[in-house]
């Protein structure tokens, strides 16, 4: 093995500026709570790794060559920026552990965490929040791995998914709804109707299977709604928000949540396409780790609870 390729004992580095700041083999040793023959090999195995010899060992006091005096300032600089890094790293662990860490779904990121954190953050005070928006099937991985702390999401009574089987605590913190709808004609009706006749059944705007809210259409809409999905879905996309899109353009009818709706409910952009029968409640839930967090995450959960009741 070439003296390039050797390992390298970063305790010898230490060794190396103590014989360099003393002078003297026996007092370097006592500075480095070492035996005096220990650090002899030390730096013998230094230098035999950088390939010269850095101290003149007949000089006394010992003094370091010009490959010595060379490699002093060098090493100074590496090891100064070995501790920079150190200090930044613990920093950056310190941050993130006092910090909240959540996982949210697309549209819930969107149009329901900004109110509902800032309402919390009038009780708990600022919190740094570090935010992953996904679908819902890689937001249940990050929980799962327990990459956050906190994941937020539409759920249904009627649809458990994998964190309820693995026993992950849950609080209902909100209620939203899926509704049908299309674009309008002038006038303000619908372009599209789920009880039109046959020869005009409307095309639909659909899930991914992945996507929570498609777990929820698949499980819960009644059968007549549920062939309506299996024949006539033209479209599908993990976003509720891109649903919309092609819903205002008349691509089709589209299940959406009322809250993502609203404006365009009351200009008359949009009309439901069906009754109420046609329409699935939703829970707005916050799943949370079940192994102890830390003590700001405590106390977002402490408060989340004091504000909700389990589903």
């Amino acid at each position: 093995m070439g003296p390039g390729n050797r390992p390298l004992d970063m305790e010898w580095l230490e060794d190396f500026l103590a014989l360099a700041e003393t002078g003297n083999f026996s007092r370097a040793a006592k500075v480095r709570f070492i035996a005096q023959p220990a650090l002899s090999r030390h730096i013998r195995s230094l230098e035999e790794w950088v390939g010269v010899d850095l101290f003149d060992r007949s000089a006394h006091p010992v003094a370091l060559t010009p490959a010595g005096q060379r490699f002093r300032p060098l090493l100074e600089d590496v090891l100064s920026g070995l501790e920079a890094a150190r200090i930044k790293a613990r920093a950056a662990h310190d941050e993130a552990a006092a910090g909240l860490r959540f996982a949210a779904t697309h549209l819930l990121s969107l149009v329901f965490f900004p109110g509902w954190f800032s309402r919390l953050e009038q009780t708990l005070g600022p919190r740094t929040v570090q935010m992953y928006s996904n679908n819902l099937e890689a937001c249940e991985d990050l929980m799962l791995q327990r990459s956050v702390q906190f994941l937020l999401c539409y759920g249904h009574p009627e649809v458990p998914g994998r964190l309820e089987a693995a026993g992950y605590p849950v609080g209902l913190i909100g209620h939203d709804a899926l509704v049908p709808l299309a674009s309008t004609r002038t006038g303000g009706q619908p372009l599209w109707r789920l009880c039109a006749p046959a020869d005009e059944e409307a095309p639909v705007l659909g899930y991914h299977a992945s996507s929570g809210l498609g777990r929820v259409l698949g499980a819960c809409l009644r059968p007549e709604a549920q062939q309506r999905l299996h024949d006539h879905t033209v479209f599908t996309s993990h976003h509720a928000v891109v649903l919309k899109a092609m819903t205002l353009e008349g691509r089709g009818v589209a299940w959406l949540p009322q809250s993502l709706v609203e404006a365009e409910l009351q200009d008359g952009r949009l009309a439901l396409a069906g009754d109420g029968d046609w329409s699935v409640p939703l829970e707005i839930r916050l799943y949370r780790q079940p192994a102890a967090m830390t003590a700001a995450a405590e106390a977002l959960w402490t408060e989340v609870v004091s504000r909700s009741s389990s589903p």
